[in-house]
């Protein structure tokens, strides 16, 4: 498919074409932004564009989408198109040496079809020392005919010695607006619905055009439910979906609904853009519990779960953390335990 296929970035994708169009090629390019936003589509599409077999058909240089050496590009099954990433199922997931030499052998021949043997490198954050250092010698004395593409979503984890020998792009967010417009296009959801999923993708494109549409509903249901008052009100109640939800492996995943929900719901109490909610179906709710919950208790469970998150690893006590934030969240709401009957 074509540049036009893609979502935002109109700067990024402006080079690129004049680019295309001058052949005044970096011998290596670094993709930089938030993930899942397009940063790997784009790659994909200036690869098919540089081999696409309509060229003189189309306009600015862009790729046809539907040519053999396009295809092929999309199958990565390209003879001068080479893919380099983490291994999805590893534990910690590294682009090893390995991957690297194969590449490196690959590029000393000349192109098999175009003028030019691209190696796309996604997720580059994950080279291993040994693998950044055989890279680097290659970006260093790349061949004539070689075009690297590196693609990265923490762009601090990538050494500066490769970065400097990269020209950089930044990829922001689309505009939620854009998302919105590509769901309603694409996915051929309601308006209602592409808003929803755009905002909770925070627009990031590539997940809101995957996210499953029920899934997401169900989670968001089963949020509304635990902080629900009579949830919340029952001590044996928030123990028992706490034991439950860890045991299924959904407790970080709730603890992030947990915090979009306090979030709508400090912008309902601080009067802020309704446009932010998330969970702007039930604003009725919202106003409810906004009434006597206290904003500077939510501010603070919301830091703590973010921090939480932020510092996550396998030996989190997903249980407790849990139990406390529904208690914690109790108390912020204003709401205390039922009594137990007499």
């Amino acid at each position: 498919m074509p540049f036009v296929d893609i979502t935002g970035h109109q700067q990024p994708i402006s080079l690129l074409r004049a680019t295309l169009h001058n052949g005044r090629f970096a011998h290596a390019y670094l993709f930089y932004g938030e993930p899942r936003v397009g940063k790997l589509m784009t790659a994909v599409r200036l690869a098919q564009a540089l081999n696409c077999e309509q060229t003189d058909q189309t306009e600015a240089r862009d790729s046809c989408g539907h040519c053999r050496s396009c295809l092929q590009i999309g199958a990565r099954t390209h003879p001068d198109y080479f893919v380099i990433e983490p291994d999805p199922k590893a534990t910690t997931p590294q682009i090893k040496i390995e991957q690297v030499r194969e590449i490196e052998q690959q590029f000393v021949y000349r192109p098999l079809v175009g003028e030019r043997k691209i190696c796309l490198i996604d997720d580059a954050d994950r080279l291993t020392i040994g693998a950044a250092n055989a890279l680097l010698k290659t970006l260093e004395e790349p061949p004539g005919h070689s075009l690297f593409i590196l693609i990265t979503s923490r762009l601090h984890a990538l050494p500066i010695t490769i970065r400097s020998r990269c020209q950089a792009l930044r990829f922001t967010t689309p505009a939620r607006t854009q998302v919105e417009a590509a769901l309603i296009l694409k996915r051929e959801v309601p308006p209602a619905d592409a808003r929803f999923l755009a905002v909770f993708a925070d627009g990031r494109i590539g997940e809101a055009l995957t996210a499953n549409l029920a899934e997401v509903r169900a989670r968001q249901q089963e949020c509304l439910t635990l902080v629900n008052p009579e949830t919340l009100k029952s001590s044996a109640t928030i123990l028992s979906a706490a034991e439950s939800l860890a045991k299924t492996d959904r407790g970080e995943e709730t603890l992030t609904w947990l915090a979009r929900w306090i979030r709508d719901l400090v912008i309902v109490i601080v009067g802020g853009e309704q446009d932010q909610i998330l969970h702007l179906d039930q604003l009725a709710d919202l106003r409810r519990y906004a009434q006597r919950a206290d904003v500077d208790t939510l501010l603070t469970l919301l830091n703590d779960i973010e921090r939480t998150e932020q510092q996550a690893t396998r030996h989190l006590n997903v249980q407790m953390t849990l139990e406390t934030t529904f208690l914690r969240l109790r108390e912020a709401l204003g709401l205390f335990p039922a009594r137990a009957p007499a």
